[in-house]
């Protein structure tokens, strides 16, 4: 035995490791599926509709407008009025989420549903988030031909729906449902986590919306 394999045989003895190497591996393995949760504020773990509620109070907070409204079929009208009242063209931007697809906008004959990633000529975007943080007021938008990231950064006007079942008290949590939903070896390329309109502060802290994505950001919970 070498003086290398001298030593690490005795960090690993006082480790308590497995000596083969398929037993560190099944070590390995069961951490990472059973992976211990860390320390969840007391204000994360509410009951489910105080959830809903927190997430709506902290996402208006952080200077998010929203929308509580009863079932998909009212999303369409729910956008079209953001639009009127924001003075901006009938026109949105938007992927391929089938929830969208289905969210009423055969109602609205007078609004333009534009398909596919965003090229920077569009003011406002629709995406789908696929969780709500009740802690924070974030919404987490997976990567995707569903809710392509361009929406997420490049309209002015970010209008956002999510489900209200899909809302949860804690950031572990949400993460909980995204590997749940993907599986393992699909996560998606990229998970952004966004918490109101964009916002930057000079070095005299002046506030300027939009400096780094759209500068209005709409929540439409769906009950």
């Amino acid at each position: 035995m070498s003086a290398r394999d001298s030593v690490l045989g005795k960090i690993r003895a006082s480790m308590g490791s497995p000596a083969s190497n398929d037993d560190r591996r099944k070590t390995v393995t069961d951490r990472l599926q059973a992976a211990p949760r860390g320390i969840i504020p007391g204000r994360a773990q509410l009951p489910e509709a105080e959830q809903i509620d927190l997430f709506c109070t902290m996402a208006e907070k952080f200077g998010a407008t929203l929308a509580r409204v009863s079932g998909y079929a009212d999303v369409a009208g729910e956008v079209s009025g953001y639009l009127r009242a924001h003075n901006l063209p009938a026109a949105i931007r938007m992927g391929a989420d089938q929830r969208l697809q289905e969210a009423g906008w055969e109602t609205e004959k007078n609004l333009e549903v534009r398909h596919g990633p965003s090229d920077g000529g569009d003011l406002a975007g629709v995406s789908h988030a696929t969780g709500g943080i009740a802690e924070t007021g974030t919404v987490a938008m997976m990567s995707g031909q569903d809710n392509p990231t361009t929406i997420n950064f490049l309209p002015e006007h970010h209008i956002i729906v999510i489900k209200a079942a899909d809302i949860r008290g804690d950031m572990e949590s949400v993460w909980t449902m995204v590997r749940e939903k993907q599986g393992k070896g699909e996560m998606p390329r990229a998970l952004n986590l966004i918490t109101g309109p964009s916002r930057s502060g000079d070095i005299e802290q002046t506030i300027l919306l939009g400096a780094h994505g759209p500068r209005a950001l709409h929540v439409i919970v769906v009950e």
